[in-house]
């Protein structure tokens, strides 16, 4: 008898919850912020939203891009190391700002085409939008407010390293290229980790 009510119980719960009377359980935005990197949508340079959890489970570097700074060729490092570790659950994901020096002034298909032309660019890359002070977006707001890792951004292509949780587990500063061997070890052992 016991057992059976138990039983009632769990199917009169599950009832409720499906009818909707589940209150803040079934409300995404009673969720509460984010608490991982995953947890956000921002928008593509094609103007297309784009919901960060598909990379969920992966590792990733987070790059603010410019495509007139003196650090630009670091594109080319970039799309070789998503190249060699894509397959082994890694992505890089670009966010061009105009916030230093206006070194990316042009709209987001000029960056589109810069980046794919001239780079060959085919990680995911999103929207022109700041990163810096108290209007920058919320994925930047997360990065440098709501980590370990805060205070903000110095320049153009500072790096940002995430692991398949979505928590920011290293920070590297503009100078560090996406191919300097010490961010390349935590990359394939935050990889080796998320199998």
């Amino acid at each position: 008898m016991n057992l059976m009510l138990r039983h009632f119980t769990y199917f009169l719960a599950i009832l409720i919850f499906i009818s909707g009377f589940g209150g803040a359980l079934s409300d995404p935005a009673a969720a509460g912020p984010a608490t991982g990197l995953y947890d956000f949508s921002v928008t593509g340079l094609d103007g297309k939203v784009i919901e960060l959890k598909q990379y969920k489970e992966r590792v990733a570097l987070v790059v603010n891009t410019a495509s007139r700074c003196g650090y630009t060729e670091q594109y080319k490092d970039l799309q070789k190391i998503f190249d060699k570790y894509k397959s082994k659950g890694f992505v890089v994901l670009g966010f061009p700002s105009n916030d230093f020096g206006g070194q990316e002034p042009g709209s987001d298909k000029d960056i589109k085409k810069f980046c794919e032309l001239k780079f060959r660019v085919n990680f995911p890359m999103f929207a022109k939008g700041k990163v810096l002070g108290p209007t920058k977006q919320p994925v930047y707001k997360f990065l440098t407010d709501g980590s370990k890792f805060n205070g903000e951004i110095a320049w153009n292509f500072e790096k940002f390293l995430v692991n398949s949780h979505g928590e920011v587990v290293a920070r590297f500063d503009s100078a560090v290229k996406p191919s300097d061997p010490k961010l390349i070890a935590m990359i394939e052992v935050l990889v080796a980790a998320a199998k």
